[in-house]
């Protein structure tokens, strides 16, 4: 009785240790996700889209564990070179953050069909180039509210970083929520041709500000925070755009168009890790799905009436009610 006691103790500390060891395996072979990124033009710094995205990507190391880079245009020279660095180093998903990274990402991917693709602001065909766009116009339509009802000289100004589709599709909602607040205002659009030159973006403020205009909405990355100093030193008002930029003009700055860059990659990172696999190939986020909104309000005074006819106008928005412009 005592060796089969003996053998059956034995037997039970050999499943257990085997039960220990498989578990150790597990977890040593539970893979780490790596991502890459290629940003904007205008690289780290800002202060707009860029940063907006590697924020994303650093919540994601801390919250899930991931392990990113990132690759500049300063650095590499072009989007390809490092969309193709990244892709090397066997990053799981790459990156690129920006409509004009798309020709570059298209190439790169067809030559790394394993290889899975997050492009940031537009749209590819290609089985293995996923993608998150925003409906800018939705946002902007808030912003253009904002500056219908509370212009003063009826005269209000936005400037564009380039002429481009995407770039329209801020412009056009910020005009249809002027009119829609105030339909005698007049809505003046330029466009600088440069995301990355805050001087220029002064100048564009200042020929505005020259035609009456009190407040100013950019969409410009570095350019546009030249628009805001320009609006600050001449004291009128001005709205920041991707992220909250009242920081870089807190006399001039009445709210920003939150285009929630970091919390699209943060999100779509978090699905990836949890499923192996993004849910859907292209996403589109507006309103209604928290992917765009306001700043807090700051610097001017809204009635009662005011702050109503805002949320009145997301609520349609959201519910379909208002069908929101996306060209003008």
């Amino acid at each position: 009785m005592k060796k089969i006691a003996l053998l059956i103790v034995v037997l039970s500390l050999l499943v257990s240790m085997s039960a220990c060891s498989q578990g150790t395996v597990s977890k040593k072979e539970k893979k780490e996700l790596h991502v890459g990124i290629m940003l904007s033009d205008v690289g780290l710094g800002d202060q707009s889209f860029s940063d907006a995205g590697f924020a994303g990507l650093e919540k994601a190391r801390d919250e899930l564990g991931i392990i990113f880079d990132y690759k500049e245009l300063n650095e590499t020279g072009d989007y390809a070179k490092g969309l193709s660095q990244l892709a090397e180093e066997g990053n799981e998903i790459v990156i690129g953050l920006g409509f004009m990274v798309q020709e570059s990402i298209e190439e790169v991917a067809k030559k790394y069909p394993k290889t899975k693709f997050l492009l940031i602001d537009s749209v590819s065909d290609l089985e293995n180039v996923y993608s998150v766009t925003f409906k800018e116009e939705e946002g902007s339509y808030l912003i253009g509210l904002v500056a219908g009802m509370k212009t003063k000289t009826n005269t209000v100004g936005f400037v564009g970083g380039m002429d481009v589709p995407l770039i329209r599709k801020f412009a056009a909602g910020f005009m249809q929520g002027v009119k829609d607040a105030n339909p005698a205002a007049n809505v003046i659009i330029q466009y600088a041709g440069d995301f990355g030159n805050a001087a220029l973006g002064e100048k564009q403020a200042t020929e505005l500000i020259a035609q009456k205009a009190d407040f100013i909405y950019p969409a410009a990355g570095l350019t546009g925070t030249g628009v805001l100093k320009a609006a600050q030193q001449n004291k009128i008002y001005s709205f920041g755009v991707d992220s909250d930029q009242y920081f870089l003009a807190e006399k001039s700055v009445v709210t920003s168009m939150l285009k929630k860059i970091d919390v699209a990659i943060y999100s779509a990172i978090k699905e990836y890790a949890e499923n192996g696999k993004f849910k859907e190939k292209d996403q589109v986020l507006g309103l209604k799905e928290d992917g765009v909104g306001l700043a807090d309000l700051r610097l001017v005074e809204f009635t009662d009436q005011e702050k109503q006819l805002m949320e009145d106008k997301k609520n349609e928005i959201r519910n379909g009610n208002i069908k929101v412009n996306n060209d003008y």
